[in-house]
């Protein structure tokens, strides 16, 4: 089963869609950060990149990862922002 969560940017809907069996920890070393998804993960990750990419999606429009909201336990949070500043 995929899960999708829609969210709505400037009047535009935008679907991001969790892979079934989806695992995605973020660590922080200090001097870096850790990503590590399976390949559900992985998946749903370049999901959420690609529906960010999306033309008419705005500048600033973004996605919150947390622990309670499609990371692993123990994650430190990750925020997808599209950014078109140069």
């Amino acid at each position: 089963m995929t899960t999708h969560v829609s969210a709505v940017t400037d009047g535009t809907t935008r679907a991001f869609t969790w892979e079934e069996g989806a695992r995605i920890e973020v660590r922080n070393l200090g001097g870096e950060i850790v990503i590590e998804p399976n390949a559900a993960g992985l998946k749903t990750l370049a999901g959420h990149l690609l529906t960010l990419a999306q033309d008419g999606t705005p500048d600033g429009a973004h996605l919150h990862l947390e622990e309670s909201n499609g990371l692993e336990a123990g994650s430190v949070g990750l925020v997808l922002e599209r950014c078109e500043d140069e």
